[in-house]
Parts: structure tokens; sequence; C-alpha cells
């Protein structure tokens, strides 16, 4: 019972860590939107969401799915420091050669482009730099967490700071794009001294780099399909719109990002710890993990979800400006993602590629990508942006549908469902009494916050009214542990 305990309370712990990072990740050009918005104006705005979205395609394809490989193999041979430190060695070095591969097409790519964005281009291409020196995927392999949020504050400070004080007016938009990509360059390298606490010297003669190489292009598949019906979007509405629609979405899918960086923080956690349950045969505990983490993503899922929706009219012309509002009817569709993606990451990362299912995790995520892609077309001639929203939650709806197709016959899904109508009543109540706060109130910060006080109160107040399985399950612990004590 006590080893249960420490695992609980490591994975929570794995969870807070990595929840903190994914957010400080994200909180940089969230802090600095307002600003931003302002300073470049629709169009600066859309051109760096256009250019980033090419250059993430080369960084896709030069990172060759190691992301979610080393993460999980890391875990298969952390207990054995000399298994561990040949196969960080072979993946780290794998990776270094697939992405100068990825630099030589990206500057063939350059000969093609718009003469006047070939600094936005280079500028990006540091980006591309910063993938090779990317080893997040080894600590969170070993779990440990807190390195990745630590390493990366004093960065992250830095180009805040470097922002505010640089960045002045649309013709700063390189020098925007460059500090970016540098911030992702220098704290990557700031994790390379930590290093050293898990690994040693590697046995040069017996690195077999490209043994790797194809285990980890099955997990690059819906990488591909992932990252792709991501930027996809953006590259679309840049080429069949134009860049302003481009940069409306960009904004709208920041804010969205931002909140799905708690819900999805579960899947990098749990990853390597149901990967180690299944290496050890304990099947039981792999699904039981499931039934838990899916209910707690829900929870938290369900109330990000309705609460973007409610606040948006009020949110975006406060937070970007009255340029931006196109951008309302962007959030409030997009917001539906924050609990398909939630669903998506519990059972893709949590279940199917733990337990090497990744035919059914690669099937799903290319169908997402190619409903996406198709409906996007249609969409975006007859709606634009709006469109664009709108085939991001359809091709979300496909990929969680076929998942929970495929995991159809192997988890009781009564189970796993057991309580998320109580979530949605307990959020959708809570949607309408924020909403109509919203209508009555005059837009200001003090009436957003007033709305967020308000819709956490109320969808906790209901969460305890209707007691969906995991707040039953935690007062019943709550009391068990008051009786011993």
């Amino acid at each position: 019972m006590r080893i249960w305990r420490v695992i609980i309370m490591k994975v929570i712990k794995n969870y807070l860590y990595n929840a903190s990072y994914q957010i400080f990740v994200l909180l940089v050009p969230l802090i600095t939107t307002p600003y931003l918005a302002r300073v470049l104006g629709p169009h600066g705005v859309g051109i760096n969401a256009y250019t980033n979205s090419i250059i993430q395609y080369f960084i896709i394809f030069g990172s060759i799915g190691v992301a979610m490989y080393g993460n999980r193999q890391t875990a298969y041979v952390r207990d054995n420091k000399q298994k561990l430190t040949n196969t960080f060695y072979e993946i780290f070095l794998m990776r270094i050669i697939t992405i100068a591969l990825a630099f030589v097409a990206f500057f063939i790519f350059l000969l093609f482009v718009r003469k006047d964005w070939l600094g936005y281009y280079l500028a990006q291409s540091f980006a591309l730099l910063a993938a090779a020196f990317d080893i997040s995927w080894f600590f969170q392999g070993v779990e440990d967490f807190a390195v990745t949020v630590v390493r990366n504050l004093v960065v992250k400070i830095v180009t805040l700071v470097s922002i505010f004080t640089m960045v002045k007016s649309y013709n700063d938009l390189a020098l925007y794009i460059l500090i970016l990509a540098l911030s992702l360059l220098i704290g990557n390298l700031t994790l390379f001294p930590s290093l050293k606490r898990f690994i040693g010297k590697p046995q040069w003669h017996h690195l077999k780099l490209f043994k790797h190489f194809l285990p980890s292009l099955v997990l690059f598949v819906p990488e591909i399909a992932t990252q792709i019906y991501l930027q996809v979007n953006k590259t679309m509405l840049g080429y069949m719109t134009t860049v302003n629609a481009s940069g409306f979405f960009e904004q709208s899918d920041k804010i969205v990002k931002m909140s799905l960086a708690v819900v999805t923080a579960t899947g990098l956690v749990m990853l390597p710890h149901v990967s180690n349950a299944y290496k050890n045969g304990q099947i039981d505990k792999v699904k039981s993990y499931l039934y838990t983490s899916f209910e707690f993503v829900t929870a938290i899922a369900v109330p990000l979800m309705f609460g973007i929706a409610a606040i948006a009219p009020a949110l975006v012309p406060l937070f970007l400006g009255p340029k931006f509002m196109p951008v309302i009817p962007l959030m409030m569709i997009e917001a539906v993602v924050v609990l398909l993606i939630g669903w998506s990451n519990a059972i893709g990362l949590q279940y199917l590629v733990p337990t090497n299912q990744n035919k059914a995790f690669n099937y799903s995520v290319i169908l997402g990508a190619i409903v996406n892609i198709i409906a996007n077309v249609p969409l975006i001639l007859m709606w634009g942006a709006v469109g664009t929203a709108l085939a991001t939650v359809i091709s979300e709806i496909t990929v969680t549908g076929y998942q929970m197709y495929a995991i159809r016959n192997q988890i009781n899904m009564k189970k796993l469902f057991v309580s998320y109508w109580k979530y949605l009543l307990a959020g959708f109540l809570m949607f309408v009494i924020v909403f109509r706060l919203g209508s009555v109130l005059k837009d200001s910060w003090l009436m957003i916050l007033i709305e967020i006080i308000t819709g956490m109160i109320s969808y906790l107040v209901f969460i305890l009214l209707l007691r969906p399985n995991l707040i039953k399950v935690t007062l019943l612990k709550l009391k068990n542990r008051n009786n011993k004590d």
C-alpha cells in the first residue's frame, strides 16, 4: 500500500512539473501577445504564423518521431546505466544527422521563397537548429521533469525582457522571430549539464545509431500526421485567403493551447510509467491507470473548454485589441478540442503507445490529418478562418473516435465513461452562468477575473453535488484516513 502511495505521489509530482513546464513554454508568447498584437498588427502576426508553420514541416521530418520514441526507450532501459547511456547517445546522434539532412532540404526550399520574406525564414531556421539539441524526451523517460522547468525559467524570462525592450514596431518582425527561435535553442542547450546525473561514458564501438531509425519511424508517422494538421491550418489559410486570417487563427490557437498544456501534461508523465508497468506484465495496472487518468483529464478539460468559450467575447478585445475581433468565434469553436485532445491524449499516449499498439495510434492520427486537410478546403472557401476552426474540431472527433473504436474490446467502455455526463452537465451549467454574467457586466479585466472565479466556484459546487466517481473515491480515501487517525 505504501509503495502504491509513493507511485501515486510521484505521478502527481511529475504531472505538476510537466504541466508547469508546458504552461511556462506557452506563457511567454501569451504574456507578450497583447503587446505584439498591437505592435505587429494582424499582418505581422500572420507572417510569423505562416513562416513558422513552414519551418515546422522541416522540424517534423528532421525529428523522425524521437520525442515519443526516445521517451519510451529511455523508460525501458532507465534501470541500467550503461544501456541508458548508449541509448541516449544513439538516439541523440541519429537525430543530429536527420536534422542536418532537414537543413539541406530547407536551404533548397529557400531558393523558391519570396525574396522579401527571406529574412523571416532565416530567422525561423534557428528553431530547426534548436530541434537538434532538444533532449527533453530523455528527462521525460527517466521521469525527472523538474530539470526542464528550472533550466528554462531564466531563458524564458530573458526572452520576455528581450521582446519588450527590442521589438518596437512592425519593422522588428524578423528580430522578434529570431528572439523566439534563439530562446528555444538556448533553452535546449541548458539541459545538457544535467545529463551527468544519469549517464556515463558511452561504449562508442557498441553504438548502433540507426537501429533506432525504423522503430522511431513507426512513431514518426503519427507525429507527422499530428503536426501536419496542427500546422497545415495556418499554411492553407495563408495560401488560400490572407496571412491576416492565418494570424487570427494563430491567436485563437495560442490561447486554446495554453489550456491544452494543462490537460495533456498527464500524457508525457504517464507514458514512461505505463511503459514500465507493461514491460513487467502488469496489464491490469495499465488499464487501471487509463481509467483514472481518463476521468482526471475529463474533470480538468470540461471546465477549461466551457470556460474559454464563455469568456472569449470579453477577453479578445481587451487582450488582443479591436483589430482581432474575428478571433472570438474561432476561440468559441476551437475550445471543443480541449476535451477531444484530452481524451485522445489519454487513450493514445497513455495506453496505445506504451502497450505497443502503434498501428491503431498511427491510423487514428493519419485519418485525422486526412479529414482535416479535406475538410479545410471547402470550409476555408466558405468561411475562412472559422472554417479552419470547424475543420480542426471535425479532425479531432475523428482521431478520438477511431482510438475508442480500436480499444473497444480491450477496455470496459462503460467504466471509462462512468461519470463523463456529470462533468459535462457541471461544465454546461457553469458556461450558462459565466456567459450570462459577461453579457450583463461591462468589459474589463476585473469583470473577466470575476467571471473566472465565478466559473471555478460554480463548477466545483456542481461537481460536489453530482459526485462523479473521482470525487467519490477521493472523499472515501479521506474518510478512511481520518478514521485511521
